[in-house]
This record gives C-alpha cells, sequence and structure tokens, in this order.
C-alpha cells in the first residue's frame, strides 16, 4: 500500500490500496476498526472492543494486522506501558488502477462485501435511531434510487460528478468553527451495474423509487 496526494475522487492525502491491502481490509471487524479510529480520533483496543462488542484479545489481534498493513500505527504520544493507543494514518482508502481487480477477483470481491456491510451498518445504526430522531433530522434522512441505463464510462463519470458533489461539503475531521446543529452525516455513494443483461427483461425489483417519493 502506498501514500500519495490526489486521486480521481478526491484531493485529500488517503492511502492507495493494494490487493495485499484488500486481504487485510476483508473483514467487518477490521473495516469497523479503521472507521472507528477516522472518525472518534485515537483510541485503545479496549475502548474500541467495548465499541464493537467484542473482546479486547481479538480487537487487539486485528489492530497488529492492521498496523501490520499500513492502515494504523501506535499513537506513542499517548501509549504508556500498560496499554498501546492507536491511530489511522489517512482518513481515506482509494482504490487506484483500473484493473486492479484483475489481479485476485476473489480477493477483491471479500474486501467490497467488507465495505458494503460497514456501509449497511451505518444505515441500520440510523434506522434503528429513527425514532428517537429529532424531527428536522429525521426530515432530512434520505435513501433514493434510480435506476439508469448508461454505458460503462458514464457509470464511471456519474461516481466521479457525485463525489465531487460530497467533496463540497464539512469534512467531519474539517478544521475551523462548525455551525450550531452540526451532526455527523454518513454520505455514501454507490453506482451498482445490474449484472442482468439490459434486454432480458430481468432485473432488479425496485421500482427506483426513494424515501422522498417518486423520482
Amino acid at each position: 500500500m502506498t501514500e500519495n496526494q490526489g486521486w480521481k475522487h478526491s484531493d485529500e492525502r488517503h492511502l492507495a490500496i493494494t490487493v495485499k491491502g484488500m486481504k487485510v481490509m476483508a473483514h467487518p471487524v477490521r473495516m469497523q476498526l479503521v472507521s472507528l479510529l477516522r472518525v472518534n480520533g485515537p483510541s485503545t483496543a479496549t475502548k474500541l472492543a467495548g465499541q464493537l462488542g467484542l473482546n479486547s484479545g481479538a480487537t487487539s489481534y486485528h489492530l497488529r494486522q492492521l498496523a501490520a498493513a499500513g492502515f494504523v500505527e501506535e499513537d506513542t504520544e499517548r501509549g504508556n506501558a500498560r496499554e498501546r493507543w492507536w491511530r489511522s494514518v489517512a482518513m481515506l482508502t482509494v482504490w487506484e488502477g483500473e484493473d486492479l481487480a484483475d489481479e485476485d477477483v476473489d480477493t477483491a470481491v471479500g474486501f467490497l462485501r467488507a465495505v458494503l456491510a460497514t456501509y449497511a451498518h451505518a444505515g441500520q445504526h440510523t434506522l434503528d435511531s429513527f425514532e428517537a430522531m429529532p424531527r428536522e433530522w429525521r426530515g432530512a434522512t434520505d435513501l433514493s434510487g434510480r435506476m439508469l441505463r448508461l454505458t460503462p464510462a458514464e457509470a464511471e463519470q456519474l461516481a466521479l460528478d457525485l463525489n465531487a458533489v460530497l467533496d463540497r461539503y464539512r469534512r467531519h475531521d474539517a478544521q475551523g468553527p462548525v455551525p450550531e446543529g452540526a451532526e455527523l452525516v454518513h454520505g455514501i455513494v454507490q453506482v451498482l451495474p445490474d449484472p442482468a443483461p439490459a434486454d432480458s427483461g430481468e432485473g432488479p425489483v425496485s421500482s427506483g423509487e426513494s424515501s422522498e417519493g417518486e423520482q
């Protein structure tokens, strides 16, 4: 895994994942650990274990695997002889190179399944808390979908455009003043090619409706 600046979805500092990195991250617990460190900042295996409902031994093992692959590192300024602190190496992990999946399709699919599971967990967490949410946040919640007929190039451009929209908004780790009432919001982009042939008449059951009504 290499560290560099700039990629097709963002100009922020990031880590470019490799097949080896995918193998390490193709585990929902490791994906969640990295996410927690990025959102909440440095933490210990014990604290992270409590958040994930695991024992600290298992969490420590996963953190060591992540550290060996370059996703996290020990925060020596906070650690002590009794307990280590960990932090994320970068705020973004990106997929560079169109042929990366060709090197090991099974590993790429495993990695993407872990990503998808993490996003599904975030959505479920929102819905679990939906009833107790302030009314304005319930109104801001959106689960939208629309079926499109695109070429591969158009689908890639769609992903670029959607990520460009997200980049216009304040990141959770942004420096400077934050308006009153600002809370953590998950902005998730999914561009999912339909595996059914376009002329087969087969396809997803979804009508293309969104949580706000017809698109």
